[in-house]
């Protein structure tokens, strides 16, 4: 849901079709391969391009610098792989996802050696989960024991996160982010082997590796290019900023079992608290119109924790309300 659990299982899903296609380029004799994978507020040291057109010959060119893009360009990069990275936004994201790390996750962080990239961003730690129903509540654990003390989740802003990730990759010299948008992939004797985008300046460029790989996230433009992705959304999350208020159950997310659907809790800095409340369905109420104020007032804030009711209240009257759909987007293997 709101957490970034999978990005062990992203990381090596994506290792995986790496190493796959360069055996098939080994075996093969081939010149080129291609892989697509559809998974600090210090500013980074980031190229943000006035275009410059590659005629060099990276290892890897990977599209997209978020959670997976930016891990997987670090993780080449130690390699000792030339990697090129180009995303289409080099500033901090504002996302109201992606924002609360598991246990498991932090292990991948310090498996990959970016486990540094939660510090100085504001993180909390996160012990477990709270989960409330109908006016009761118990408190779950992680089981943490065997693991060191400074093993359990962490929450934080995204944005912060990412470009501490970005930064991290960027400061390896074999590793250049560019911001620029990609058009298309470029494609020889049904082999990809590179890129078209356009620079921040606007400039129509192309770009060539052995491997391309694609990590633009949910909102692909490259995707349908490949395949065609069956994408339902169930719900949307729409999301708001509780201050000046503690959660009932400190260093816990918090789960609302309520109707129609769950309400998400937790901590994104040492004064601020996320609250996302799930939708069903593929239209939300409108923000503009006021609905959507007037359904969180009438129908969620009853059933929120009378230690958060204030605050949700102060939320919705400020009235920077966000929203995202969720999306359920089963794998769609191509092989090109």
């Amino acid at each position: 849901m709101a957490d970034l659990t999978l990005i062990g299982s992203v990381l090596v899903a994506v290792l995986g079709v790496f190493l796959f296609y360069r055996s098939r380029k080994n075996a093969k004799s081939a010149s080129t391969e291609k892989a697509s994978c559809v998974a600090s507020t210090a500013t980074p040291v980031i190229d943000k391009g006035e275009g410059r057109s590659n005629d060099l010959h990276d290892d890897v060119i990977i599209v997209g610098a978020g959670v997976a893009g930016a891990a997987l360009a670090h993780t080449l990069g130690k390699d000792g792989r030339r990697v090129r990275v180009i995303e289409r936004d080099l500033t901090e994201p504002d996302r109201i996802i992606g924002e609360l790390l598991q246990p498991g996750g932090y292990l991948k962080l310090i498996e990959l050696g970016l486990q540094d990239c939660v510090e100085q961003i504001d993180a909390q730690r996160v012990f477990g989960y709270a989960l409330f129903k109908d006016g009761k509540a118990t408190r779950l654990s992680y089981p943490l024991e065997k693991f060191h003390a400074d093993v359990s989740g962490r929450s934080f802003h995204n944005g912060r996160f990412i470009q501490r990730m970005r930064e991290k990759a960027a400061s390896l010299p074999n590793v250049q982010l560019e911001q620029g948008t990609v058009t298309s992939l470029l494609e020889e004797n049904g082999t990809i082997t590179g890129i078209q985008y356009k620079s921040k300046s606007g400039e129509e460029l192309k770009a060539y590796a052995p491997l391309t790989i694609v990590c633009d996230g949910c909102f692909s433009n490259l995707r349908r290019s490949l395949c065609t992705p069956k994408v339902e959304v169930p719900s949307c999350f729409v999301g708001l900023v509780l201050e000046n208020c503690q959660l009932p159950f400190a260093n816990h997310g918090h789960v609302i079992l309520a109707d129609p659907s769950p309400i998400l809790f937790y901590p994104i800095s040492s004064t601020e608290i996320r609250c996302l409340v799930d939708v069903p369905g593929e239209k939300v109420p409108s923000i503009s119109k006021g609905e959507m104020a007037k359904y969180l007032k009438t129908v969620i804030a009853p059933q929120i924790p009378p230690e958060l009711h204030d605050a949700f209240l102060s939320a919705i009257e400020k009235g920077n309300i966000r929203t995202m759909p969720n999306r359920s987007m089963p794998a769609a293997p191509h092989d090109q």
